[in-house]
């Protein structure tokens, strides 16, 4: 798997900016057949920090309805990244 295709996208959360603040921890959504340890790879290639910690969860679909008509969500992974003390990504920054 490349490493470019693993980080989806960085979550951005009222939750994630305050473990960012309080104990340098970073969220991302990322590619659900990606382990931990790729996950730690691709951040610390792609970001160039030192990522001390890597916890997962797979997110379950959800069922949205508009009107008669039901749908579902697809499920994802997510995935919480601490980095080594006194590193950060830019990225999460500006929020």
């Amino acid at each position: 798997m490349n490493l470019n295709d693993i980080i989806r996208r960085p979550l951005m959360t009222e939750k994630s900016n305050i473990g960012t603040e309080i104990q340098n921890l970073y969220t991302f959504a990322v590619d659900p057949r990606a382990t931990k340890q790729e996950i730690r790879q691709a951040v610390q290639m792609l970001m160039g920090v030192t990522v001390v910690d890597v916890h997962t969860m797979n997110m379950p679909r959800k069922t949205r309805r508009v009107g008669k008509h039901v749908g579902r969500k697809p499920a994802w992974k997510k995935a919480i990244v601490r980095l080594a003390e006194g590193q950060s990504i830019e990225i999460f920054e500006g929020v």
